[in-house]
């Protein structure tokens, strides 16, 4: 089991922008639970062999925007859900990065990086297989 997060390349964050998107998506499938005042507890492969073993991550590149969206057509084709299985991080553009889009309360964003959910190798192969990893 491992969990994959896959980041923009062309952005060019510095690398402490990178960890923190990077942080960002590694969180999301814990932290939407919590955000909605659910107790989440993960299903019981996830807990004993991600959150008791080792957090196996794997973190690739997307050479832009439109690869990291074909990342989402590839899970929603492996019958995974956009805020369930895998969660797309938007920065809010108040450091480094220039809004690419608005959200509708006027707030910049910048698609940055996509995160998963800690899934079975086999189905987290067949996501990374297609980008590699981040350098």
């Amino acid at each position: 089991m491992r969990q994959v997060i896959i980041a923009r390349k062309d952005l060019n964050m510095s690398p402490g922008k990178l960890a923190a998107q990077v942080a960002h998506a590694a969180m999301a499938f814990m932290s939407r639970p919590i955000r909605t005042w659910k107790v989440y507890m993960p299903p019981p492969d996830v807990y004993e062999h991600w959150f008791c073993d080792v957090f196996t991550k794997t973190v690739c590149e997307a050479k832009n925007r439109n690869q990291l969206l074909k990342a989402v057509t590839l899970a929603e084709e492996l019958g995974l859900r956009e805020n369930v299985d895998f969660f797309l991080i938007k920065d809010a553009c108040l450091t480094d990065l220039e809004p690419e889009e608005y959200d509708e309360n006027g707030q910049g964003r910048t698609l940055t990086c996509i995160g998963f959910r800690p899934l079975d190798d086999e189905i987290a192969w067949k996501i990374s297989k297609k980008f590699q990893l981040y350098r």
